[in-house]
């Protein structure tokens, strides 16, 4: 092969790792690895939207380029193109016509069918209200079609359009004019649960992991992308939220975000949730029992932290995710699974998101100036203190156990004869 043909190659891969949600670190290492197979030294240098490439061999230099927007989750993607470079350097795999069909094949992998999409979009959503606390199977029952729902208009809108705000604005959108009639006709609480849970499930916290990680390790443009497109997405879906709520006139009011539950309603709950965020983020069957049980044993922690300790929301959530950084990381690194992916699906349940949407409509509020007050003011405040320092603790609490065994990983590593 020539160092184009080979370049090629690198850079094909690297492309599937990078679009489908692994972590940068992971996706240069695995550049850099399959370059050693192919006799290249490969220097992968990522940016939003474009994937550049310095190779050169003995005595030629070439720099190539694609084009490569980090903007989506995909597990099975992710650990079959790992696969496939072991394979690679193994020599299981040729480099030739075999391998760049194999990774062709590999990034056009289906992601979930529909059905099952829906389905777990829908328990997904149902699970999260149950965690704060839904009383009544009416709401519930709201919340599963209005989650399930707007799943399939995610999906329809998909063939349409490929804007990356379209499908959570108009999704959520959705929730909200079915958490309006759901107020104005007495079935929704003050809480807002069948506005809020189907929104809850699009918030993109694997792009903040990822833009978090890639901010400590230095790459400020990248890590910024990212973490411009996690809070665009949030804009889109609390605007969606507030406007289909505004079109009936119905608002969140200045209450708790939640009610307490009992130990094993919380645990199963987590479970169902985390279950259905893997399913969003295509993991493979045999992969489902880690991020679950890891996610329930988590959520038992916090709550445990909550409600016998007496903990703030952050540091129950702290808690959480230092065990879930600690356990997940050598899986992840095992399994060649993206650790954002099944870090987040772990945490689902604790990312602020119903405290980002409070935010979002207590300023909408304020704008307005027809109803300021005090106590309104001090209540967005709090939302909006409340979600950053559970997003920090949260952050802190996976990234640091991954930054410390990645590190000594590598060391043992480079010891080894």
């Amino acid at each position: 092969m020539t160092l184009e043909e080979r370049s090629n190659l690198v850079l094909a891969f690297a492309r599937v790792l990078y679009v489908n949600g692994q972590a940068t670190d992971q996706t240069l290492d695995a550049a850099q690895r399959l370059g050693d197979t192919l006799g290249v030294h490969a220097k992968l240098m990522p940016r939003w939207g474009e994937l550049q490439l310095q190779s050169e061999d003995r005595d030629t230099r070439l720099i190539s380029g694609v084009a490569a927007d980090p903007a989506g989750v995909d597990m099975d993607r992710v650990a079959s193109t790992m696969r496939a470079i072991d394979d690679l350097g193994a020599g299981r795999l040729a480099p030739t016509a075999a391998a760049i069909e194999a990774i062709t094949k590999i990034s056009k992998t289906p992601p979930a069918p529909t059905w099952l999409f829906t389905l777990a979009a829908a328990a997904g959503a149902v699970a999260l209200a149950v965690l704060f606390g839904v009383q009544h199977l009416a709401a519930a029952a709201l919340i599963f079609v209005s989650a399930g729902a707007g799943a399939i208009l995610r999906r329809s809108l998909a063939r349409y359009s490929a804007n990356l705000f379209l499908q959570p604005f108009c999704a959520s959108l959705l929730a909200g004019l079915m958490g309006a009639l759901a107020v104005r006709y007495k079935v929704s609480s003050s809480l807002r649960l069948v506005a809020v849970c189907p929104c809850m499930i699009l918030v993109p916290g694997p792009h903040v992991l990822n833009g978090a990680l890639d901010l400590i390790r230095g790459r400020v443009h990248l890590g910024a992308a990212r973490l411009i497109y996690a809070g665009l997405v949030v804009v889109a879906i609390s605007t969606g939220l507030l406007f289909g709520l505004a079109l009936l006139g119905v608002s969140f009011p200045v209450d708790p975000a939640g009610r307490a539950v009992p130990l094993w309603v919380d645990t199963i709950a987590a479970g169902v949730a985390v279950f259905a965020y893997s399913v969003f983020f295509s993991t493979p069957l045999h992969m489902l029992a880690w991020p679950v049980a890891v996610g329930m044993l988590a959520h038992a922690l916090r709550w445990g932290a909550l409600t016998v300790f007496g903990a703030s929301a952050a540091t129950g959530a702290l808690v959480a995710c230092l065990i879930v950084g600690l356990i997940l990381t050598p899986v992840s690194r095992r399994w060649h699974m993206p650790f954002a992916a099944i870090g987040f699906a772990s945490v689902v349940s604790m990312i602020p998101g119903v405290f980002l949407f409070r935010m979002a409509s207590g300023l909408v509020q304020l704008a307005g100036g027809s109803h300021t007050t005090l106590e309104l003011i001090s209540a967005t405040t709090a939302d909006g203190m409340i979600a950053i320092t559970i997003i920090l603790a949260m952050s802190f609490g996976l990234i640091v156990p991954k930054l410390a065994i990645d590190h000594f990983s590598e060391r043992a590593t480079q010891a080894r004869p």
